[in-house]
């Protein structure tokens, strides 16, 4: 018998101890993406394992039409990436991912993981469109329709609905039961403010420091009751829009225990906070001390900065979107702090999305008002320093901002609508400006209704621009009940409960079925349901052009005009009725003076001049 060194009989009883560990007990803790599909418009899956020293493993995967293609290691011994191979005419089914010992002489199996290869669902994904008009909505404070999911054992934050900052309870079920509501209303497409899992122990409730990139969060409901919600939008014409985040996580996502990777977070893992100065990605002057000291930074210390430039983070990142765009059959996706990842990783994000699924669609907000800043996202931008991109379109920042100075700041010398036709003006920047969304307010910004002192003449006159003029309107839920927030920018106040959502309150005041409403809400909900409602079917603001006229006095006069349908909005500012000499605009008109109200059907009156009255907000299709 050949003499063996002590060193090695030590290394033969680790190496048993090990294998006995691992055979024992299940050591895999985490494994993402939960499951594939076969057919995928990519034929390569990363699968992500974390588990108890699975990176000392050997995986073999067997199943005819899959190869396992790459293995790569993460910086520790928990961490393990197999990049599978999935040829388009693999039979759907579960392979097992076997786990081998690598330092067992006989490399026995010590574990088995399943991974289903599922079949894809027979459905088109139809991104939204100028023809569509969002719901802007905050899960939690929409409405309660599950109170069993509002306590969940384990999380860190219960129900606590005299906290602004707390969770109050919305969740998935009170937005599907109110689906009718939401389509009677007008609306074609509803964005949900993020609704992964954040198990965070504070303002977990707007979700944005996600835990989970796979996971519902619990008290929202689950990844089985999001798809049952967007299937059922789909069943009513609504389409739906995931709010994500890619710039940042949760401090409390279950990876921060040990990291991938070292790299995984910016900053080596430490916080230090943006500086928020966005225009250095452009700026020629920039110092590359200050590129990195936006694009690296933290917003807050619960948001550890990603990394995507680390490859094995950003090829999670993009399989992650098309794993929830194939899941639940999306419309589109708001991508949150778009300018604050890498650059590049969102050049490589929006061009694998949209070569995946051509016919979606994407926003990305960049809080900038200065529209050369978002014009340097958007696709088929031509930029001095050759960056390109596939992003179809941006939040509308600066068209937001025109149209408040006209109803907010007055001006003494020229029309108050200056500030919006010059912006409106500058959409040569743009290459796509039809693609973007526009807003009168948001889940981050005071009400609209707020910010126009509760002056339900101002909040009118943006509800008919925003639902006429170019771009994709979106509406915050509670506008269409002139729903206010006092106190400043408090965010909890500014997303506080609809009224009706909770079946504990008062059935005194219900804005789902007009009970309790003021007189000047319930008009106003109406009013919003009939413009909306007709804009449906309105392909002149879906697909026509756009021709405005300087704003004279307190009016604006804009035309929207495609094939043989002309309509002609005109908005009235002033206390007073102006008078509009209609020759001014033959150019469109070309002589045609027949005049009718688009959302009424009545005809309007006039000669070769036209009267609008004080505050008016008017859209009239032009007749021969």
């Amino acid at each position: 018998m050949q003499n063996r060194s002590p060193s090695f009989a030590v290394l033969l009883l680790l190496t048993f101890a090990i294998s006995t560990k691992l055979g024992a007990q299940s050591f895999i803790q985490n494994i993402d993406p939960p499951f594939w599909w076969v057919g995928m418009p990519v034929d390569t899956v990363q699968i992500m394992v974390h588990g108890n020293r699975v990176a000392q493993l050997a995986p073999v995967v067997d199943y005819p039409g899959v190869n396992l293609a790459r293995v790569v290691h993460g910086d520790g011994p928990n961490y393990v990436f197999l990049y599978l191979h999935i040829n388009p005419e693999t039979e759907p089914g579960t392979l097992a991912i076997q786990w081998r010992d690598a330092m067992n002489l006989n490399g026995r199996t010590v574990g088995r993981t399943a991974f289903e290869l599922k079949t894809r669902e027979e459905r088109a994904i139809q991104g939204y469109t100028p023809a569509d008009a969002i719901y802007l909505i905050t899960p939690d404070r929409f409405a309660n329709g599950n109170l069993t999911n509002d306590e969940i054992a384990g999380m860190s934050e219960g129900v606590n609905r005299a906290d602004d900052s707390g969770r109050h309870g919305g969740d998935i079920a009170g937005i599907l039961q109110h689906l009718d509501y939401i389509d009677d209303l007008g609306f074609t497409a509803i964005w949900l403010n993020p609704i992964l899992e954040n198990d965070q122990p504070r303002w977990s409730y707007h979700g944005y420091a996600t835990t989970d990139y796979y996971r519902v969060d619990s008290r929202f409901g689950s990844n089985e009751g999001y798809k049952v919600l967007v299937d059922a939008a789909r069943q009513r014409g609504i389409k739906v829009i995931m709010d994500m985040v890619m710039n940042h996580c949760g401090s409390e996502h279950w990876w921060m225990e040990e990291l991938p990777t070292e790299d995984w977070i910016n900053n080596g893992g430490v916080y230090a906070q943006t500086t928020h100065r966005r225009t250095t990605l452009r700026d020629p002057y920039a110092a590359k001390v200050d590129l990195s000291g936006f694009s690296d930074g933290w917003f807050v210390e619960e948001m550890p900065d990603l990394n995507q430039r680390q490859p094995l983070l950003s090829d999670y990142l993009i399989q992650n979107t098309l794993w929830w765009i194939e899941y639940l059959g999306l419309s589109g996706i708001r991508m949150d702090t778009y300018p604050y990842a890498d650059a590049d990783f969102m050049s490589d994000w929006s061009c694998a999305v949209m070569n995946a699924y051509p016919d979606f669609n994407i926003c990305g907000e960049e809080w900038s008002l200065n529209p050369a800043v978002l014009a340097y996202w958007q696709r088929d931008e031509v930029n001095p320093d050759g960056y390109t991109s596939c992003l179809p379109g941006l939040l509308d920042f600066p068209l937001n901002h025109a149209f408040m100075q006209c109803l907010t700041e007055k001006e003494s010398w020229h029309s108050d609508w200056i500030p919006l036709y010059e912006m409106l003006g500058n959409d040569f920047l743009y290459a796509h400006p039809c693609d973007h969304v526009i807003f009168p307010d948001n889940h981050d910004m005071s009400r609209v209704h707020t910010q126009f002192g509760d002056d339900v003449r101002k909040t009118r006159l943006a509800a008919y621009f925003y639902a006429t003029t170019r771009g994709i309107p979106q509406f915050f839920y509670g506008t269409e009940i002139l729903m206010s927030n006092t106190g400043g920018l408090n965010h909890g106040k500014i997303r506080s409960d609809f009224p009706g959502g909770w079946t504990e309150d008062s059935d005194d005041v219900n804005g789902f079925i007009g009970v309790g409403l003021s007189e000047e809400a319930l008009a106003f909900q109406a009013e919003l349901r009939m413009l909306l409602n007709w804009r449906r079917k309105a392909t002149a603001v879906h697909m026509g052009t756009l021709k405005h006229y300087v704003p004279v006095g307190g009016s604006y006069v804009y035309f929207r005009e495609f094939a043989e349908q002309i309509l002609m909005i005109i908005l009235n500012q002033s206390d007073e009725s102006e008078i509009l000499e209609l020759g001014r605009f033959d150019e469109v008109l070309r002589g045609r003076r027949g005049l009718i109200d688009a959302i009424t059907g009545q005809k309007v009156s006039h000669e070769d001049t036209i009267e609008v009255p004080g505050w008016k907000a008017w859209v009239l299709e032009v007749q021969d």
